[in-house]
């Protein structure tokens, strides 16, 4: 049995795995905020009751919001920051003797995808979460690709790529520079770039993308140069790692048109005579986190 957590900002979520993947046990619990030592006995409890309850001990895999620094063994880039600085995997395995995987919660993600979700079967495969952030995450022959420096596919923190006059220099990001492509794909960065173009303001993504199928110009206009910007930023992505499959997940992910139309887009800017990358919304949607936390230990 394949055991998963998904350690988010507001749940904490543990699944069971079986051998083909079904789900044989779900359960969250609310994150202590701010608590390092309520977060990890909560974890731990709710490994201890998850065993119990099938009778069977699995191995654990958790997906974080940051990494573990290879320096150190440290969470870093956490912004769950009571997480930052901690020896949460060291903390883990003492509480549960045994081994445990961590990996950053958009790698699982990939990782969920590329096993049997909706790039099963492809060798490359990048997975991006377009919600409050813009998490990436690389996978390859059906291993995660943590990278030398635990941060392989945090596109969200580049630049976004070939930028229009009015995209310069970009918004400030929390990670103190500018431009972060986050700034402009996550769905805060959206509404904000909405606000600023348009002066209205408009309090979630699904409104925004309703009031421009509605026919409101301003929103409309918002929903193309979102699609322009997404498609750029893809284009990077392929020219650099060149993905047979890309998956999005997260809340923005959702909008149907994204599909036929970014890699319509893209080709402007991929260094090739044809692009035959494959976008494709998650098989999991909000599944997906925690069931690639599972699938850290393969078959």
């Amino acid at each position: 049995m394949r055991l998963g957590i998904d350690l988010g900002g507001t749940k904490i979520e543990i699944i069971a795995l079986g051998d083909e993947g079904q789900t044989c046990l779900r359960r969250r619990v609310a994150t202590p905020g701010g608590d390092y030592a309520a977060t990890l006995e909560s974890m731990v409890q709710l490994v201890r009751e998850a065993e119990q309850t099938l009778g069977v001990q699995g191995s654990v895999g958790v997906g974080i919001p940051g990494a573990l620094s290879a320096h150190s063994g440290r969470v870093k880039n956490a912004n769950s920051t009571c997480l930052n600085g901690r020896p949460l995997r060291a903390d883990l395995e003492a509480a549960l003797q045994r081994e445990v995987r961590l990996a950053n919660d958009a790698n699982c993600f990939a990782l969920s995808e590329a096993t049997d979700g909706a790039a099963a079967g492809a060798k490359t495969v990048f997975g991006v979460i377009l919600g409050t952030g813009t998490g990436g995450g690389l996978v390859v022959n059906g291993e995660s690709l943590q990278g030398a420096n635990a941060i392989a596919g945090e596109w969200g923190h580049n630049p976004l790529p070939w930028p229009e006059p009015d995209e310069l220099p970009g918004p400030a990001c929390y990670c103190g520079r500018q431009g972060c492509i986050e700034t402009f794909l996550s769905g805060p960065g959206c509404l904000q770039r909405h606000r600023e173009q348009s002066g209205q303001t408009i309090e979630s993504v699904e409104s925004l993308v309703d009031a421009a199928a509605k026919g409101d110009q301003a929103c409309a206009m918002s929903m193309i140069r979102y699609k322009h910007r997404l498609a750029r930023s893809l284009a990077h992505v392929i020219n650099i790692f060149d993905p047979e499959v890309i998956v999005l997940g997260g809340g923005l992910s959702n909008i149907e048109s994204l599909y036929d139309e970014v890699p319509a887009i893209w080709p402007e800017w991929v260094f090739s005579d044809e692009v035959v990358t494959a976008l494709r919304p998650a098989r999991f949607g909000d599944s997906s986190g925690v069931r690639g936390a599972a699938w850290l230990w393969p078959a």
